[in-house]
C-alpha cells in the first residue's frame, strides 16, 4: 500500500523574479526570454563558439555567458541586436496596461 502524501506548494505569478521578490524582475525576465531565444537560435545552427563571436560581434567570454544562460549580463537593446544578426525581426509594441498585466512581455510569433 502506498501512503499519500500531501502536497503544499503555491503557484508562481508567471514570472519567477517577482516570486522571488527580485528587484527589476520584469526586467530579468525579459532578458531571459530574449536571451533564450538568441541562444536557442545559436543551438539549433551547431555553431562553435568561436563562429557565434564573429557572428555577433563579441568576444568568446561573453558567447560562453550567452550560451551558459547569464542573460542578466546583457541588456535588452543588446540582445535586440544580437537577434537582428541572427535574421530575426524584432517589434516593439507600446500599449495600454491593464490591472494585472504585467509592465513588459515577451512575445513570439
Amino acid at each position: 500500500m502506498t501512503a499519500k502524501k500531501d502536497s503544499n506548494y503555491d503557484v508562481g505569478s508567471g514570472n519567477v523574479f517577482a516570486d522571488l521578490e527580485l528587484e527589476d524582475a520584469d526586467e530579468l525576465l525579459t532578458r531571459a526570454r530574449l536571451g533564450h531565444s538568441v541562444r536557442m537560435i545559436l543551438k539549433k545552427g551547431r555553431l562553435r563558439q568561436q563562429e557565434i563571436a564573429k557572428l555577433l560581434g563579441i568576444d568568446q567570454a561573453e558567447v560562453s555567458k550567452l550560451m551558459n544562460g547569464k542573460y542578466h549580463l546583457f541588456a535588452e537593446g543588446r540582445l535586440f541586436g544580437f537577434l537582428n544578426k541572427l535574421d530575426q525581426k524584432v517589434t516593439v509594441k507600446i500599449s495600454k496596461r491593464r490591472a494585472g498585466d504585467a509592465l513588459q512581455e515577451v512575445v513570439f510569433g
